[in-house]
């Protein structure tokens, strides 16, 4: 029986969950083609990019913020990077959205909580 996955915790979910090549006019009304072809991050793996590139934390402190392993943080990095310069080079539309996750719902008494904490927004 395979083990069950750890759910990751993330400060929100996110308001602009797709974006695309500027010549795509109305990215909220997405054809059957362009959906078909797009490429999903999940929200986790959102997550650990925002924390790391835009919050400049070590994969030590994602994984602690997260309540994962660095491990995970690190194999959940390389596939978002990956998605990101695919998207880029290949003119898709990156779509965010699903993954194993829950919330943060604040006042959890730990100095990183996503509602009282330093990183900036």
């Amino acid at each position: 029986m395979a083990r069950p996955k750890k759910w990751r915790k993330v400060r929100c979910v996110i308001k602009n969950d797709c974006f695309g090549p500027m010549q795509i006019e109305d990215i909220n009304n997405l054809s059957d083609e362009e959906i078909k072809n797009s490429i999903i991050m999940s929200i986790v793996e959102y997550e650990t990019i925002r924390l790391m590139d835009y919050c400049n934390l070590t994969q030590v402190q994602c994984a602690e913020y997260m309540e994962i392993a660095r491990t995970s943080v690190q194999k959940t990095y390389d596939s978002a990077r990956k998605k990101i310069a695919a998207s880029f080079i290949e003119g898709k539309i990156l779509r965010i959205e699903g993954g194993d996750y829950k919330l943060c719902k604040g006042k959890c008494g730990k100095d990183n909580c996503c509602h009282n904490c330093e990183i900036k927004e």
